[in-house]
């Protein structure tokens, strides 16, 4: 498995539109394990991105998904930067649904 845990940092007042966008389209990714959006309650702009996937190479297939290259388009202008990102290998536990062999 493939994993990412970024932070994305909304223009001021962006944030919910932002997750809005992002929040669509992500149930039908094709090799998405896991895609949770999270509000960070200390910073009123950032937006927190857990991803799972079956494989690098899943995750980067969705990124040419027509849906998502929408919703790129169309968030693109209410993302005034990015944190911290990082890469891991889930392992396991509740809540990840695994891909049926």
């Amino acid at each position: 498995m493939y994993g990412l845990i970024g932070k994305m940092i909304a223009a001021e007042g962006k944030r919910d539109d932002l997750i809005r966008i992002l929040s669509e389209g992500t149930g039908s990714m094709p090799g998405c394990l896991s895609y949770i959006i999270a509000s960070d309650p200390t910073d009123a702009n950032a937006i927190w991105i857990t991803e799972v996937w079956e494989s690098k190479e899943s995750h980067e297939a969705s990124l040419k998904l027509p849906s998502v290259q929408a919703a790129i388009a169309k968030g693109r202008p209410m993302i005034a930067g990015f944190g911290e990102r990082f890469i891991t290998e889930p392992i396991g536990g509740y809540g990840l649904v695994k891909s049926k062999p």
